[in-house]
Formats: structure tokens, C-alpha cells, sequence
């Protein structure tokens, strides 16, 4: 059974189709990516699939579960997390905090145990924080836990909005242009990063990416999309050599 199948999906803006008949399946533990030219339609279809647009048509199953038209916080709890092109941090909020508002969904404690402190409350809160801790281990930010997310440099600010995604332990990470403003060296490091995101917590990752390098160099499959519709599918290097492709990109 697919991680992500997606049927036929389609959605209008006053009388434009933005998506028209998308369709992908993306298998289990896969680094799948979604590319095309500017306005696509690649962040619509990720609007799409974590409930910030309910699609007029098609069928979203997630590991085997229909989420088609569910709120976002409930595609959360299901299992999609995701990035943003532009970084989403709680800027005013410490890095521990940041990736301790992830946790919310798996450790929670009721309001007047909270207000009052009550045994419950100190137990939650040691156990956030060191699962907090141990996700930003992961991603070499446990030194800078204290600091206030805005401080971070711009790389690790990344990393930090992938660590508050995954703390919602989720089974599908979705990345919209994670490598969006990176230095060469940055980008690299990002790509390992991925690759160890994929393989220590098993999981299945489809992320929006113009880098060619970066998508080349991680992605196992790859969609197209040009003006809302599918223009190709397959292997990443058989996408990349198509005509089609190329066309689509020199036209962008």
C-alpha cells in the first residue's frame, strides 16, 4: 500500500483551474519531489493535501486513510507535517519552545494542571523537553536550545522549522523549497540532512524544489507539473532528460 495516493485531484479559483487531475502515488519511506516552473501550481497541490484548500475533485489517501477535505489540524493528526517556502518559526519563542509547540498533539496535560502546576504538568513538560532536546540533536541546534528562534542563522532556521515538523511524528514530511535562499554549502548540508531524515526516522518525504542539483541528487521519483496538470512522472533521471521538462523550464 502506498504512504500517499492521490486520485484525480482538482481545484478552481474563480472559474481557474489551478489543479487539474493531479494524481500521484508515493510509496513507503520514498524521497519523491514535485517540480515545475513558477505558478505551477506545486504549493497548491500541498495546500491541497494538508487541508488548507479542499479539493473540488479527486481523492487524497493517506497510508490508506481518506483525509479528502479534512482540517488541517486534523491532517496533522493523521500524519502530514510540513515546511513553508517562506520560514514559519515562532521568531519570539526560544528553539526549544519552537519544537516543544510540535509536541502538543502526543504530550498534553489539561488546563488547571497547568495552572496550577499539579504533578501531571511537570511530568508533560520534562518529557517535552527532553524529546525536544533529542529532535534537536538531530539537527546539531541543541547548543542554541535558549536562543530565541530569530537569532538563528538562516541555514539553521531551516533545520528548525524541520525539526518543529517533525516533532509532530508525522508519517508523510512534506518541504516546500527547503533549500529557498541557501549558499552552495548550505544546500549541501541540507541535502545530507534529508537523506538522514529519510533513514533514521523512516521516513516518507515529497518536497517542492527548483535547486536541480538538490532534486537530482536526492530524489528516487519525480512529477512535473506545468499550468495546474501533470506534464511527466517517473525516475529522476528519465524526468530531467525529457523534452518536455527542459521546454517547461526555459519557457518559465
Amino acid at each position: 500500500m502506498a504512504m500517499l495516493e492521490v486520485t484525480n485531484i482538482g481545484i478552481s479559483f474563480g472559474g481557474l483551474k489551478a489543479v487539474d487531475d493531479f494524481s500521484v502515488s508515493i510509496e513507503k519511506g520514498q524521497l519523491y519531489g514535485l517540480i515545475g516552473p513558477n505558478g505551477a501550481g506545486k504549493t497548491t497541490v500541498f495546500n491541497l493535501l494538508t487541508g488548507v484548500y479542499k479539493p473540488d475533485t479527486g481523492t487524497i489517501l493517506l497510508d490508506g486513510s481518506n483525509i479528502t477535505g479534512k482540517r488541517t489540524i486534523e491532517i496533522n493528526q493523521e500524519g502530514i507535517a510540513r515546511t513553508f517556502q517562506n520560514i514559519r518559526l515562532f521568531k519570539d519563542l526560544s528553539v526549544l519552545d519552537n519544537v516543544k509547540a510540535g509536541l502538543h498533539n502526543h504530550y498534553k496535560y489539561s488546563t488547571m494542571e497547568g495552572i496550577l502546576r499539579l504533578p501531571r504538568y511537570h511530568k508533560v513538560e520534562k518529557a517535552m523537553n527532553e524529546r525536544a532536546m533529542e529532535l534537536l540533536k538531530v539537527f546539531d541546534l541543541d547548543q542554541e536550545a535558549d536562543y530565541k528562534a530569530s537569532n538563528l542563522p538562516y541555514g539553521k532556521q531551516r533545520k528548525l522549522e524541520i525539526a518543529r515538523a517533525l516533532a509532530t511524528e508525522p508519517k508523510l514530511l512534506l518541504l516546500d523549497e527547503p533549500a529557498a535562499g541557501m549558499n552552495p554549502n548550505e544546500t549541501a548540508e541540507l541535502m545530507e540532512t534529508i537523506r538522514f531524515v529519510r533513514d533514521k526516522f523512516e521516513m516518507t518525504i515529497l518536497l517542492i524544489e527548483h535547486d536541480m542539483k538538490l532534486v537530482s541528487g536526492i530524489c528516487e521519483k519525480l512529477t512535473v507539473l506545468n499550468f495546474g496538470q501533470v506534464l511527466t512522472q517517473g525516475d529522476t533521471s528519465t524526468v530531467l532528460n525529457d523534452k518536455r521538462v527542459i521546454t517547461a523550464y526555459l519557457g518559465e
